[in-house]
């Protein structure tokens, strides 16, 4: 092999490379806590509000939610920066002290037993996934239940995250939301 050779054969590996190579671009994945963890948090400044996926182990949507909406790099960013994110196990076994009170699981080692925690967040209506928005008074915001993918839940992180939900109702933001 002659000089040129290795020349020509060495620049069509490089532009090969760079139309090939693709830099690991990290990937931003939400900073998920457990209730306690985020209730303790918004005490300290800055504040903000709480996001609370409530989930079951045996839930199908919820791992699509885990897997599909909750992994997106923009959901996390966004979350991420104006939310504590809190995953909390409906059936979880042990005591919650929350706002004075102590929420306990009755049917501990009964099949799908729901925390009362998660019955007050959800006001009874056991569905799963279901979230739950507190202010940063740990004050409940909204709650809505089912699978949601990214599109509808980007701007129900905005409308809350922004307080645009002081400012004007829900179906009005909605037609006025553009993705940011």
């Amino acid at each position: 092999m002659n000089y040129r050779t290795a020349g020509t054969t060495s620049l069509i590996l490089l532009i090969t490379s760079l139309f090939i190579y693709k830099p690991s671009q990290a990937q931003e994945k939400i900073e998920w806590m457990s209730f306690e963890e985020a209730v303790a948090k918004n005490q300290s400044y800055p504040k903000k509000k709480i996001f609370i996926d409530v989930y079951t182990s045996w839930c199908g949507w919820c791992k699509k939610m885990d897997a599909s909406t909750f992994a997106d790099s923009s959901i996390a960013h966004y979350m991420n920066k104006h939310y504590y994110a809190v995953k909390l196990d409906a059936e979880r076994k042990d005591t919650v002290n929350f706002m004075g009170r102590d929420f306990i699981n009755r049917n501990p080692k009964g099949k799908r037993g729901s925390h009362e925690l998660a019955q007050a967040l959800l006001q009874g209506k056991m569905s799963y996934p279901s979230y739950v928005i507190l202010n940063e008074n740990n004050q409940k915001i909204t709650g809505m239940a089912g699978y949601l993918d990214i599109k509808k839940l980007q701007p129900i992180l905005e409308y809350f995250g922004s307080n645009a939900h002081f400012k004007m109702p829900w179906e009005t933001y909605q037609k006025k939301y553009v993705k940011k």
